[in-house]
This record gives C-alpha cells, sequence and structure tokens, in this order.
C-alpha cells in the first residue's frame, strides 16, 4: 500500500523555505552559503587569472558532483530530514575545499563558522505528529498495564531530540500513523530524552555507540511481538529508517487489511 509516490511525497518547497527562514539551523547554513558568492565576485578582482581558472572548473566539477549525489539520494527515497542534512553536509565539504584554494585563511573562517553552527544550533525533528500520540512513561505503563488500552497494538517508537538518526527518521511514524491508525492499530512517541529511565525499562541504550536510536517495539496487547533494531548486539550497523522499511518489518499492511476484513 506504501508505494514510492508516498514516499516522496512530502518534498514540499514551500515546508522548507519557511523552515530556512524560521529555524536557525536552516538560516544560518544558508547565511554562511549565501557569503561564498559575495566573497566569491570580490575576490575576482584581486586573484591571478590562472587561480581564478582553476576555481571556475572546480566549482563547475562540484556542481556536477552535487546533481549525481541529489539524484543518488533521490533513488533512496530518504526522509526530507535525511536528505536535507546530507546535502549540507555535502556543500560543506565542497566550500571548504573551494575557499582553501582562494585563501586558507578564508577555509579556516568556514570550518570555525560551520563548527559554531553545529555546537549552538540543532537540526529541527519532523513538526507534525499526524495520529501519534506522545506519551509520558505514566501513560505509556496505563496503556501497556492497567487495562486502558483500547488498541490491541500499539507501535511505540522510542527517541531523543538530539540524536542525528532520531532526526532523519522523525516524520516516519507520525505519517505512517496517518495512513495505518484504526481501532485495532495506534502509534505513539516517547521521548527518552525527557524519560531516560524509560530506556532502562525496555532494554534501550542511549548510548550512540549501540545503535539503537530510535527503537520502534510493536506491543499487542501489552506484550511485545516485535522491534526495530532487534536486541542483537553483534549486529554492528542498521539499514536508515524509512516509511518502507517500517511497513515491512512490522507488516502493516496486513494488519489493515485484517482490520478492514473484521479479522
Amino acid at each position: 500500500m506504501l508505494d514510492w509516490r508516498q514516499e516522496r511525497s512530502n518534498f514540499r518547497p514551500g515546508e522548507w523555505l519557511n523552515l530556512m527562514v524560521t529555524e536557525p539551523y536552516y538560516l544560518s547554513h544558508f547565511l554562511a552559503f549565501f557569503s561564498y558568492f559575495v566573497i566569491r565576485s570580490s575576490a575576482n578582482h584581486i586573484l591571478f587569472y590562472n587561480i581564478t581558472h582553476l576555481l571556475l572548473c572546480r566549482e563547475l566539477q562540484a556542481i556536477l558532483v552535487f546533481l549525481i549525489f541529489y539524484m543518488f539520494k533521490t533513488v533512496r527515497r530518504e526522509t526530507p530530514e535525511a536528505f536535507i542534512a546530507d546535502m549540507l553536509l555535502f556543500v560543506k565539504i565542497f566550500l571548504v575545499a573551494l575557499a582553501s584554494m582562494m585563501d586558507y585563511h578564508l577555509a579556516i573562517w568556514y570550518v570555525i563558522v560551520f563548527t559554531g553552527i553545529y555546537v549552538f544550533t540543532q537540526q529541527p525533528v519532523f513538526q507534525g505528529s499526524g495520529t501519534c500520540s506522545k506519551l509520558t512513561p505514566l501513560q505509556l505503563e496505563s496503556l501497556l498495564t492497567e487495562g486502558n488500552n483500547k488498541s490491541r497494538f500499539w507501535l511505540v517508537e522510542f527517541r531523543v531530540s538530539f540524536s542525528a538518526d532520531c532526526i532523519r527518521s522523525s516524520r516516519c511514524l507520525p505519517e505512517l500513523s496517518v495512513t495505518y491508525s484504526n481501532k485495532h492499530l495506534s502509534f505513539g512517541v516517547v521521548d527518552l530524552g525527557l524519560f531516560p529511565n524509560v530506556a532502562a525499562k525496555f532494554g534501550i541504550s542511549l548510548g550512540g555507540s549501540m545503535n539503537q536510536l530510535p527503537t520502534y517495539i510493536l506491543f499487542e496487547n501489552a506484550a511485545e511481538i516485535a522491534r526495530l533494531p532487534d536486541l542483537d548486539f553483534e549486529v554492528k550497523s542498521y539499514p536508515p529508517i524509512t516509511k518502507r522499511l517500517l511497513c515491512r518489518h512490522f507488516d502493516l499492511d496486513r494488519r489493515l487489511l485484517e482490520y478492514a476484513y473484521g479479522k
């Protein structure tokens, strides 16, 4: 049910334009990138011809590689947050490299600027909630143990707002909830940054080396029946979280059909 058109339907130019203006993370990147064009146009008068010519060649090469990288990332069907993060990293690397051809002091200045952006700003998580419920530990406990759970299944995402992987996948569950929520299946999110004690209860490590963030757990009548990533400590890496991966791993299409046909 979840096809490639749904996976790519959330790249809205207006949404990202609004974020670029209102979010410090995106605005600071935009200003840093724009400053290069100002400096580049001013430097034409003081750079030697051979340096200017070589710089132009490198800029054209950077644009070509950028387009190839853009098409590759588009084919991979990543979330917009992951796509933007990767593209910003690509541009920063090339910007520092190009600046070093003009003056190594300029390259150092850009490194300092990008380091400051990393330290003082953070890429925002997806703000939409779909039909997901933001759960506190008490609410989750009530749903799973006290018989107040009206849904047979609960798919819960455990995440922290400072994790890059959590930011990249932050829109997956809310958007899946719009399609798959019904009387038998509900969706929830628990912020482990606010409630770190919950992590130990469900066997989730908050350390980045364990690669367990975000963790998705499917409960049936308060019992855990599936999770992603699995509790396999020998596995060192997992594929990026996408709506397609979650849909396949937790059999959401089958569960929706069973609900539709009253099974």
